[in-house]
Order: C-alpha cells, then sequence, then structure tokens
C-alpha cells in the first residue's frame, strides 16, 4: 500500500482537460489519466502522487476537508463555495466572465439602469446564488435569489426572473436568447488551491509543486500565497 501520497483534486471536462497539459507540462506525470474516464483516481507511487478527479463543485470540499493536498478549481466555483482555503496561484486558463443579464427590451425600457429595472420585480435566476447575493448586497439593492441548476437564459423568457447572474465567455449565449450584459461583476480563470493544514505541515513537498505549475504557467518560480 502507498501511503504518504500528495494528492491533487483535478476537475471533470474541459478545464480538467487543460489542467493535464499544465502537469505534464510541469513534469508531473499524467500517462493514462482522464478526466471523463470512469476510473476517478490515479495513482503514482514513485513521485508519490495521486489524482482524485471530481465534479467542478466537488474541488474544493474535497481540497477544504483534507482529502486533496490540492486542487484545480475555477475561480467561479471557488467564489460560489465559499471554501477555506488557500489560493496560490492563477493558472491562467477556463477564462469567462461573471455578468447580470436582463431581456434586451426591459433593459432599454429602464433607461439601461440597474436600479429602474430592479424598480418592479426583483428576481434573479442563478446557478451562483452567493456570488450574485453578494454582488446586490454590496450595491444595496435587495433581490430575491432564485437557484437553478442549468439553463439559466429560459428564466427570463419563460417569466420566472427578470435579471440573471451567470458566467460567459463570448457571450454568444445570452444573444442568442436576446439577453443583454447589464452589469459586470469579475473575471475568472483557473486557480491553483491547497488546503490550509498540508500546506504548513508539509509546505516544502507542495511548494516544489506549486513552483513547478507556476512556471509551467508562465508565471516565473517566486512564492506568492494568499488566502481566499
Amino acid at each position: 500500500m502507498v501511503t504518504n501520497l500528495l494528492t491533487l483534486a483535478l476537475p471533470k471536462g474541459k478545464l480538467g482537460q487543460d489542467a493535464l497539459q499544465l502537469l505534464q507540462a510541469a513534469g508531473l506525470p499524467v500517462e493514462g489519466v482522464a478526466t471523463e474516464a470512469r476510473q476517478l483516481t490515479f495513482t503514482f507511487p514513485a513521485p508519490g502522487i495521486r489524482y482524485l478527479i471530481c465534479r467542478p463543485t466537488d474541488v474544493p470540499t474535497y481540497v477544504e476537508y483534507g482529502a486533496a493536498d490540492l486542487g484545480i478549481v475555477g475561480k467561479d466555483t471557488l467564489a460560489e463555495a465559499g471554501a477555506d482555503v488557500f489560493e496560490l496561484v492563477d493558472l491562467g486558463f477556463g477564462y469567462c466572465r461573471f455578468v447580470v443579464a436582463a431581456p434586451r427590451e426591459r433593459w432599454e425600457e429602464a433607461g439601461r439602469s440597474l436600479e429602474n429595472l430592479l424598480a418592479g420585480s426583483r428576481r434573479v435566476a442563478t446557478k451562483f446564488p452567493r456570488v450574485a447575493a453578494s454582488f446586490f448586497q454590496e450595491r444595496g439593492l435587495p433581490v430575491e435569489i432564485i437557484k437553478l441548476h442549468g439553463n439559466i437564459e429560459l428564466a427570463p423568457r419563460a417569466g420566472l426572473a427578470d435579471l440573471i447572474v451567470d458566467i460567459v465567455s463570448t457571450g454568444r449565449t445570452l444573444k442568442e436568447n436576446d439577453l443583454v450584459e447589464v452589469a459586470p461583476l469579475f473575471s475568472s480563470t483557473a486557480r491553483l488551491i491547497a488546503n490550509r493544514v498540508s500546506y504548513r505541515i508539509n509546505y516544502r513537498r507542495l511548494t516544489s509543486v506549486v513552483e513547478a505549475l507556476k512556471r509551467a504557467a508562465g508565471q516565473g518560480g517566486e512564492k506568492i500565497a494568499t488566502t481566499n
């Protein structure tokens, strides 16, 4: 039985595939690892590395509770999770943006004013209730948050909500549903995160991996470790 493994949680999907390319560029073992396979753990005894393949939304939880020492996750997922972890590096890939969007016609009728738009119904549909609530609270705009799990663009068309908060990359889906961006929140890219206890106890070992990933991501080798 292999012990003392450094465990890294990786997300399924496109972000995970990009993460594997980064790991390979950093000189870490990835042979046979697939983020879309049924196999969910991959162990490399010689370098003492293990990968856990998780749903993206679960990566912060695995890291927070110590099941993984490190994890790669989108900033959007990390912000919504509110996990108590160290956010170490902006890896630069997986770019998208958080935006508030509204039906084009209603936005024009409101004089392109978010306050005017919210003078009537205040329902906001989103997959990211924590992020959405924080945005409106900071601006003193009371709203009712409605959590959905997909097809957020449908909510205004069906009369469920007047605004949505979602992530976009090109904005094409918004245009196809006659929605327009009315306010930006923040940009999101993949981040390297660490379990707080592991980072302190296994600092030297984790740092070697962190530095390799930073060099592969083109950020140099200097140490930066900030809390989220």
